[in-house]
Order: structure tokens, then sequence, then C-alpha cells
């Protein structure tokens, strides 16, 4: 960031840290002048004044037209097109993902959708890691097709087997690091390595772009950017929102992709409310790391009582030791500061004597955490401040057998648990007594 000028004073941002920058964000912005403001204020309408014929053209003209036009102050049409609290909180984020320049959309698939939406076209293909989100899946195996687009699943724990699936129309590399839920963990320089070579024997028109969700990290523990993505996603209703209350999504990257993705925006209409991006940018942005802290400290605790328990096979948490990606999320996953923040979900499987059994568990626990846990909700979603916990297998991946579930990156007994912010002790109590019904 560069200086700013506050009551008459030069201020040097630069000297700041993140966590600051996260609750103050530009003391001047060119999105709205609050220069009086504690707080910005929030915009309550959909559609905005214009003094002249001739400014309502000129906005229009301008809208999605930066490479002519620059970036100066935004004349505002319509909410679709462009509005203070969502350019306030685009600016922000790029920031702390270190990105040229961010766009939001209504929630975290309208952010996928729109990276691969112009990153893509009619004959092209996507390599993707083989466990993904659910609604990620959907998106690529029940759509793309419909589109021409070839969807590739392959294993990117080892990223030389991109090659297998590699074709001239390969556009982007695709995953999420941790994975959605069994948190494996995917060597980011590694793929970039790769991408380049490739993409050394290509034309610009050719070129491979790596896109990386980020949802599950947030940028407090990783920033994909950094370690040589192309573009992140973020779904903004999970970490970084942090209270569940409001949707949104947004894709970080590089500048000339910018008015593609406003335009995308515009004509798709995946337009995030303005009043969650104020509540966004004024209460999850700048709790996020002090939330993050207290979570990763549970987190490991948690983990760690897991990691001993009779009646687990395994845990999953890129904090343990033996944990199998655990150098390489070290390497990764570091917060502003540097320490190793291995965030905030865990994933554990119950024993089980063949797979059937093992779902069977999982859901006796589940049933029983619901009706019985006070510090665990039977929840979808996670980054709450409430203690989320899930079963895939009998939940969002119900509808596939228990014996090809591994095929997916899923096991039978799995379970997710999104750490929230209550004592570490008192989940313990609870995950304990959930596991003495199995």
């Amino acid at each position: 960031m560069s200086k700013e000028k506050k009551n008459n004073q030069i201020i040097d941002e630069s000297k700041y840290s993140m966590g600051t920058h996260l609750i103050y964000g530009k003391y001047k912005t060119d999105k709205w002048d609050y220069a009086h403001h504690v707080t910005a204020p929030i915009s309550s309408s959909t559609t905005f004044r214009l003094d002249s014929v001739e400014r309502g053209a000129q906005g229009f003209s301008q809208f999605a037209n930066t490479k002519i036009f620059g970036e100066g102050q935004p004349i505002f049409i319509y909410d679709r097109l462009g509005e203070p609290n969502k350019d306030m909180l685009e600016e922000n984020i790029a920031y702390v993902e270190k990105g040229e320049m961010a766009v939001s959309f209504a929630s975290g698939m309208g952010a996928i959708s729109a990276i691969l939406g112009i990153l893509t076209k009619s004959g092209d293909e996507i390599i993707t890691h083989n466990t993904l989100y659910g609604c990620t899946l959907s998106l690529l195996s029940n759509w793309y097709p419909r589109y021409n687009i070839k969807w590739n699943p392959v294993d990117l724990n080892n990223p030389d087997n991109i090659y297998s699936m590699l074709t001239e129309n390969t556009k982007v590399i695709y995953f999420e690091t941790p994975a959605n839920p069994n948190l494996e963990i995917i060597d980011i320089a590694k793929v970039r390595e790769i991408v380049d070579k490739i993409n050394s024997q290509r034309n610009p028109e050719s070129r491979i772009n790596i896109v990386i969700d980020n949802t599950f990290a947030t940028p407090y523990c990783q920033r994909p950017i950094e370690l040589g993505a192309d573009f992140v996603v973020h779904s903004l209703t999970k970490g970084i929102g942090g209270f569940g209350t409001d949707m949104g999504g947004i894709v970080i990257g590089r500048k000339e992709y910018q008015d593609m993705l406003q335009l995308y925006r515009k004509d798709f209409g995946a337009v995030l409310n303005p009043k969650s991006a104020w509540s966004i940018l004024t209460y999850g942005l700048p709790t996020l790391p002090i939330r993050m802290k207290k979570q990763i400290e549970t987190a490991a605790k948690i983990a760690e009582f897991l990691n001993t328990h009779p009646k687990v096979e395994f845990v999953n948490y890129p904090g343990l030791k033996n944990f199998k990606h655990y150098e390489l999320a070290k390497k990764q996953m570091v917060d502003f500061e540097g320490n190793f923040a291995p965030g905030s979900l865990i994933y554990f499987v119950v024993k089980g004597a063949s797979p059937l059994e093992s779902k069977n568990n999982g859901i006796k626990l589940m049933d029983y955490a619901a009706e019985h846990a006070y510090t665990m909700t039977l929840a979808v979603s996670l980054g709450h401040t409430r203690t989320l916990i899930e079963h895939p297998a009998s939940m969002t991946h119900s509808v596939v057998p228990p014996e090809q579930l591994a095929d997916r990156g899923i096991d039978a007994g799995g379970i997710r648990i999104a750490v929230g912010l209550e004592n570490a002790d008192d989940i313990i109590q609870d995950l304990e007594n959930s596991l003495k019904v199995i």
C-alpha cells in the first residue's frame, strides 16, 4: 500500500502488520470518500443518481474497460455493475492475497463458475485433483459437458500426474489445498514448475492457468499467489466471513482479467449483496487473525486427542507430525508473521471391519452428536464461530456406494470437523462421548 494522508499527516502504511491492515484497509479509497467515517458506510441503493446523460454515457463506457480508461474513480450506475462496499472489499482482499485485483460474487460457486468460465471455451479441457468440493464436482461433471468442456480428474498428490491428462486443449489446472474434505495438500510450487515448462512451449493464447480454491486455509494460513497460483478463489461465506451470516465469493488474480470477470458477473448476475459485502468488510476481515489463532490452537488439541483414540483409524490434520503432508504443510501454510498455520479443519476416520461398517459407525457418531453434543453442530459449511461437524459418506456423498467412496478421496467413516471458537476441552468432551456409542 502507498502512503496516505490522514488528518494532514502522511501515513506510511507499509510499516504496519497485515493484521492491522485487515482492520483499517485503505484510509482513502477511490471507491468511496469516507474520510469522516470511522467505519465505512453501508450502501442501500441498487441504482445511483446521475448528474447528466453525458455522465451516464461515460459510466457505461468506463465499465469493465480499464485498458482504455484506467483505474480512475468509478461512476456508479447500477449495483450489478459496481457498488462501493463490494469495491472496497475487493480492494482489501486483493491486497491480503497478494493479487493485482479481485472481483466479488454472490457465492463461492459464483466465483468458481466465473473464473473457469472466462478461462475456458468449448473444446477446452480442465485438469483437477480427484478430490473436490461436491458442488464443484457437479459443475464440472453435470454442466460443462453441455458446453463441450472436458473435465479430467487425477491424483495431484503427485503433480507429475498432470502429464497423464495433458492435451493441447488443457487450459486450466484446478485444485483445493487443503482439499475438501480429506485435507490432502497439493504442492503448489511443483505444479507451478510443471505448468511453466508446458507454457514455455505454447503461445500466449494457449497457456495454462493455475486456479486454487483457498477457502479451507484462508489468506491467514496460506497465500497461493505467492506460491505460484495464477488465480485464487474463496467462498467468503466460510472463514473470511467468519460468522455464518453472509454468503459471498471472490476471485483474486492478474489485472488483465478484471474486466472480463466484471463482465461475467454483470451478464450472469452472481452479484454480491452490498449488505453482505459491508458485513464481511466490517466484521469478517478485521477479526480473521484473532479468530484463526484461536481456532488453530483448539484444532491442534482436538487432533492430538483423536490421534490416540482407539476407535479412530487415522486423523488428517496439517499440524500433526504423523500427517502424510506435514512437511509440505509447514512449507505452504504460513501466517502473516511466518509461523506455521495448519488451519481449523480436521478430518478423521472411525474404525470398521468393512467400508459399510465404518460408514454405519460414522452415522451413529453423527446422530448421537446431533442430539447430545452442546459444542458440535451437525451442519455443512465451515469457518463459523460454532464447531460444525459432518459425515460426507452419509451426507454430501450419500448416493455413492461405500466401496466406491475411496475413488473420490472419501473414506466411508470419514468425519470432518470445522473448529469454532469454543473451549477445546468442551469440544473434546463431546467428541469423547460421541465416540462411546460406536
